[in-house]
């Protein structure tokens, strides 16, 4: 894990690029990368790259980036873990490529050097990368499947800049004007919808795919692999097969721990009392001494949202290596602002990952494993009921889109009496998954966004996010309603929010978090389910993964982990009602001030 930037000059008459430009956003990024910094800048000046290094594979000098293929010429700035790079470079030295490191950057030097974008189809990892191409004078860019890690570009038709983040790549000279697709997304969701930021010049690569840069132009983006496409192949087992489908399941669950495991550093467990952590942990015990960490906050000791002893019981059947970390609204106001300086585009979650990831670094882990994921590929967040229900409701209503529309506009000056004021939208947005979806998971609704932002950037970016063709595309040939559902909270809630926040907090703390859950292997392995319910099949499977847990573990009805940042920011009112749309206001406005 590491951070990494570059720039590329690729029009005849764009200037060199700036070392001490490539040097000063490469240097905001040194939580990300403290164990080493390199940098690498072409003869003629017009490419480079500089590299922060987190040595988690190979942590000889072997391992430095950015690296030099010798054989080629080419140049590789990376990003992430290649979990299978072992087999890998078996393969490439069966075939007589000869490999002077354990590292896996020098094995996608040398898979590129064999297969060129055909490569994408062997990784397995997250990653982001640029490879120079010193034949073809080419700049390549890549992006994992799912978007686990980030990847920023500032094009202006003349030169290329990238970064790992948002706010390093600020230090450059590239157009800082307000995006207002990223002002109005933010308000709309909590965070800032991909492929937009904040600002008008940066955009992230999309996930799954690749893009090439080359003297005097910029190719499209190329997608290699697709989230919708691999949820559109799942095979169903629907009546007696439901025992054989819960083995495969189970057996490509441990096969992901157990590609997530590989590392030349000790890899931790992030624990909590929920399945799905509790899976993981089950599964890493068998792969040596477990080391398993677990957050727990005053404001909820001896509650139901206390998770802490549950997990410790967990822990102790698992013979873990067991921390608790308890944090208050009194360590949450001493890292407020450092928390948001830290956060590289606003979101009203993370928190708690910023906390877990402080812990974790304490105890000198520089790897830790996260359960994110395990709730879209199982099925078992609230939505994947409420979505289709609500759909199904308002179909039987005799109101097309249009009068519901009509019907919002009547309904919008008595929203403030309504319980929510999503309610005036139900017969405008919830005849679709999409529609119901943006309802469930919404923020603010678009037509609120007029007093929260000038009316001119509400129109442009509203019209910009497009935000309903996008569902809409966001679950194109899916017939399931459950893999409907899937398919819009991985790629919306997901990767927007969730990875987005384990990549900021766990860098900040200088802290690798990894998710085998969110692997495409284990998808296409994946079996959908649609007699059983999501906690049967997380209890069967942890059941075959650890015999021995207590059924008090696993029938534990389903909480959520939750953050009490409502009694943190208002802790004059004891109910904490202070809802996460305040919290989006003040980060919002501290954000657009800057």
């Amino acid at each position: 894990m590491c951070g990494i930037n570059g720039a590329f000059a690729y029009r005849a008459d764009a200037p060199p690029i700036n070392r001490a430009e490539l040097l000063r956003v490469r240097d905001a990024m040194t939580a990300r990368g403290p164990d080493a910094a390199g940098l690498w800048v072409s003869d003629d000046g017009r490419a480079g790259f500089g590299h922060r290094r987190l040595a988690i594979i190979d942590l000889s000098e072997g391992g430095a980036q950015p690296m030099l293929d010798p054989d080629t010429g080419n140049w590789i700035c990376f990003n992430g873990e290649i979990y299978n790079h072992q087999a890998l470079r078996a393969c490439l030295n069966r075939n007589g490529v000869v490999t002077r490191t354990q590292s896996d950057t020098e094995v996608l030097l040398k898979l590129y050097a064999q297969r060129g974008e055909d490569m994408f189809a062997d990784l397995r990892g997250m990653y982001a990368f640029a490879l120079w191409d010193a034949r073809r004078r080419e700049m390549l860019l890549a992006r994992d499947p799912f978007g686990i890690k980030p990847l920023y570009i500032a094009d202006d038709g003349a030169t290329l800049r990238f970064a790992s983040q948002v706010k390093p790549l600020l230090r450059a000279s590239i157009d800082h004007r307000p995006e207002p697709a990223g002002h109005a997304g933010f308000l709309m969701w909590g965070s800032v919808p991909e492929p937009y930021t904040l600002y008008r010049g940066i955009r992230s690569l999309p996930p799954g795919h690749w893009q090439r840069f080359a003297d005097g132009r910029a190719a499209k983006p190329v997608r290699f692999a697709s989230i919708v496409d691999a949820l559109g192949h799942l095979p169903s087992a629907a009546g007696g097969k439901t025992d054989d489908a819960l083995d495969q399941i189970a057996t490509a669950v441990k096969d992901s721990v157990a590609a997530h495991m590989v590392a030349d550093v000790p890899v931790g467990v992030f624990l909590s009392a929920g399945l799905d952590s509790t899976m993981l942990a089950a599964c890493a015990a068998s792969a040596g001494e477990l080391r398993t960490l677990t957050l727990g906050f005053s404001e909820y000791a001896g509650s139901p949202h206390d998770e802490a002893e549950l997990a410790g019981e967990v822990a102790g059947l698992l013979h873990a290596r067991h921390a608790l970390h308890r944090i208050s609204a009194r360590d949450f106001e001493a890292d407020r602002d450092k928390l948001i300086d830290a956060m590289d585009q606003p979101s009203i979650d993370g928190i708690n990952v910023w906390f877990v990831s402080k812990a974790a670094a304490a105890q000198g882990l520089k790897v830790a494993i996260s359960g994110l994921g395990g709730d879209e590929l199982f099925g078992s967040y609230p939505s994947f009921h409420q979505v289709p229900r609500l759909v199904k409701l308002m179909r039987r209503a005799p109101l097309g889109e249009r009068a519901g529309i009509l019907l919002r506009h009547l309904a919008q000056p008595f929203a403030a009496h309504l319980p929510s004021p999503k309610y005036a939208g139900l017969a405008e947005y919830g005849h679709s998954l999409s529609g119901a979806y943006l309802l469930r998971r919404a923020l603010h609704m678009p037509w609120e966004l007029g007093r929260l932002m000038e009316p001119a950037m509400v129109r442009d970016g509203l019209e910009e996010l497009a935000t309903m063709n996008r569902l809409d595309a966001s679950i194109d040939g899916l017939d399931s309603d459950r893999l409907a559902v899937s398919a819009l909270e991985m790629q919306w809630y997901m990767r927007n929010q969730l990875l987005r926040d384990a990549d900021w907090a766990g860098m900040a703390h200088s802290l690798e978090i990894r998710v085998p859950l969110v692997d495409l292997q284990l998808l296409r392995n994946f079996i959908e389910l649609p007699d059983l319910d999501a906690a049967s099949e997380k209890r069967t499977i942890v059941r075959r993964v650890a015999p021995g847990l207590p059924e008090s573990v696993l029938n534990r009805p389903k909480t959520g982990f939750s953050v009490p940042i409502h009694q943190w920011l208002n802790p004059g009112t004891a109910s904490g009602v202070m809802r996460h749309r305040d919290w989006a206001g003040q980060l919002y406005r501290q954000f657009a001030a800057a």
